[in-house]
């Protein structure tokens, strides 16, 4: 079992470590925000140039700047209630931890990004591959289609 596995490796170019990095990326559109754009099938952060903000997807927090501390927080700060996060540019940023502790990079190198209103969003989307997020408006309809399917599924259907 070893040698088949050192040779799928040889012969797909990947190493160990690549390997294991492509197995452990999931899929989490349910969990991405509905404001979210099109086209990601993970997305671990979303960067908002407008505003200078984060989103962090797995806790479904935004992390913001307040004086010289990051904040986190369910809820955009007061200051941005005017703020459209659906029309607005979103960055996915993958891979990084904390990348707003390294804040300068991505302010510099996104800025051009600032009132851009080019995507769209996960709502707006008739792709049924983004039915399984809970906010989208056709999960509904996405439920009822797919009851006894999926995790709820599999032997398990309650009637």
């Amino acid at each position: 079992m070893k040698k088949l596995m050192f040779l799928l490796l040889a012969v797909t170019g990947f190493t160990a470590t690549s390997m294991a990095q492509q197995i452990n990326v999931s899929i989490n559109i349910g969990r991405q925000p509905v404001w979210g754009p099109v086209g990601y099938d993970h997305v671990d952060y979303y960067y908002l140039p407008d505003i200078e903000t984060y989103y962090y997807v797995p806790d479904r927090v935004y992390v913001y700047r307040y004086g010289n501390d990051w904040r986190r927080s369910a809820t955009l700060p007061a200051r941005y209630a005017d703020f459209d996060v659906y029309h607005a540019h979103k960055v996915v940023i993958n891979g990084v931890n904390r990348p707003y502790l390294y804040h300068d990079k991505y302010r510099k190198e996104y800025y051009g990004y600032r009132n851009k209103h080019d995507q769209v969003s996960i709502r707006d989307s008739r792709e049924q591959k983004y039915f399984v997020n809970r906010d989208h408006p056709q999960h509904g309809q996405w439920k009822k289609d797919n009851r006894g399917h999926g995790k709820q599924g599999r032997g398990h259907n309650k009637h």
